[in-house]
């Protein structure tokens, strides 16, 4: 079973399908992509009852779900408790979506067994949703993955810069576009999904979803140069732009907490990930065909 119907979810489903699992997806809207082995379902997952008779019978129940990014703090302890309940009513094994931000700032290259040290609160409830469920006693893991990027992506990347050079118009990104950040392929990171749900060794500790890192006007360079599209025009949104957007939408407030500090590589550490559940990042040209 799975919890969500974004471009993750949907790779996730379709990878499982293709293998032949039956698979069940759950969203509010009972969204999902057609599969004859694919049956999808619109349900609450906060409703912890109907979310486990939904569950009842799976194998392993995956989510990416979350809630509005604005509400985090309030709203994913909600979300998580529920997963958590279905998945110990069930005995399921739990396979969470997850990202880096429990980690809070670090200077060097992210590694899954960095402590999530975090103080912020949207850092601070993704850290609690795994430490709860860690604690929990269910068999469960997380792969994080880091900024998302490929066809049906929804990040900083898709939104804000992507469209823009595909179009040749300027761009404004709340990033320094020369420094280096990983950056996470939806395929790839259903594909880690997948493969942690089935390795054994990977319940219990959490994993980081393949990346490739250069800068964001280098992966916007790429992207034009495949798409035939004019050199990018990129600038970075200042703390104080940010501040007088906020003012109309709560979106772009949250950027404080999570923006990098000046001048200082995002890198990510994946190499368990290839070694042991034997995904890989693929080219990032192959990534950007398949957006074009």
């Amino acid at each position: 079973m799975i919890v969500g119907r974004g471009a993750t979810a949907t790779r996730t489903a379709q990878h499982l399908a293709d293998d032949g699992e039956r698979v069940r997806m759950i969203s509010r809207t009972g969204g999902g992509p057609e599969h004859p082995l694919v049956e999808r379902v619109a349900a609450d997952a906060t409703d912890t009852d109907r979310l486990t008779r939904l569950a009842e019978g799976a194998d392993t129940l995956f989510t990416t779900a979350a809630p509005p990014y604005h509400t985090w703090p309030e709203q994913f302890p909600v979300l998580s408790a529920s997963l958590l309940t279905a998945v110990k009513r069930t005995g399921a094994s739990y396979v969470m979506l997850g990202n880096l931000y429990g980690y809070g700032p670090v200077d060097q290259p992210i590694r899954p067994d960095f402590p999530l040290a975090a103080t912020g609160p949207k850092g601070r409830a993704r850290a609690r949703v795994w430490e709860e469920a860690a604690a929990s006693g269910a068999k469960v893991t997380e792969v994080r993955a880091s900024q998302f990027y490929g066809a049906g992506a929804f990040s900083v990347f898709s939104l804000m810069v992507q469209r823009q050079v595909l179009e040749g118009r300027f761009a404004l990104v709340p990033q320094e576009p020369d420094v280096p950040h990983s950056y996470s392929a939806i395929g790839d990171t259903a594909r880690t999904l997948v493969a942690a749900g089935r390795n054994e060794q990977a319940y219990g500790r959490a994993w980081h979803a393949p990346t490739s890192t250069l800068s964001v006007r280098d992966l916007a360079g790429r992207l034009a140069e495949l798409a035939g599209a004019p050199e990018p025009r990129l600038e970075e949104l200042t703390e104080r732009d940010m501040t007088l957007l906020a003012l109309n939408d709560p979106f772009w407030a949250e950027f404080h907490e999570v923006l990098i500090k000046p001048g200082h590589p995002f890198v990510v550490d994946h190499s368990a990930t290839e070694k042991i559940l034997g995904v890989s990042a693929t080219p990032v040209d192959d990534v950007l065909r398949e957006v074009i």
